[in-house]
C-alpha cells in the first residue's frame, strides 16, 4: 500500500471516530430529550396517555436516531471544513513559495514542494547521524 493510501486510510478512520463519538453523544442527548417530552406528554395530556407503549417508544427512539444523524453529520462537516482550511493554507504557502522561486505552482510542483518540506522537517527533527 502506498504512503498516500495509508494516509488517506488514517484520515478516514479519524473521521469515522469523530462521527461515532459525536453521533453517540447527540443520540444520548436527543434520546433523553425525547424521553422527557414523552413523559411530560404522558402526564399532561389524557389523549397521549391512551397511546400504546410501542408508539411512545417509537417517538423516543426516533428522537434518538434524529440526534444520532444530525450530530454525526454536523461533526463530519465541521471536520471536513477544518481539513479543507488547513489544506488550503498549505497550498497557499506552497503557491507563494514556488512563485517566489520563479516556478509555476502546478499540482506536480506543489506535491514536490510538500515532499521537500516533509523531508526537511523529518531531517531537522530526526538528527540523521549515526554515532
Amino acid at each position: 500500500m502506498s504512503e498516500r493510501a495509508r494516509q488517506l486510510e488514517g484520515e478516514v478512520d479519524q473521521a469515522y471516530a469523530i462521527q461515532v463519538a459525536a453521533g453517540s453523544k447527540a443520540a444520548a442527548k436527543y434520546g433523553a430529550l425525547g424521553l422527557g417530552a414523552v413523559t411530560l406528554a404522558h402526564y399532561a395530556w389524557p389523549f397521549f396517555r391512551q397511546q400504546t407503549l410501542p408508539f411512545k417508544s417509537f417517538l423516543v427512539s426516533m428522537s434518538a436516531i434524529f440526534g444520532l444523524v444530525i450530530g454525526a453529520d454536523h461533526a463530519l462537516l465541521s471536520h471536513e471544513a477544518e481539513r479543507r482550511r488547513s489544506e488550503n493554507a498549505i497550498r497557499r504557502q506552497a503557491t507563494l513559495d514556488l512563485s517566489r522561486r520563479g516556478m509555476v505552482p502546478t499540482e506536480t510542483a506543489i506535491a514536490k514542494w510538500r515532499a521537500e518540506r516533509t523531508q526537511q522537517s523529518s531531517s531537522a527533527n530526526g538528527g540523521g547521524g549515526t554515532s
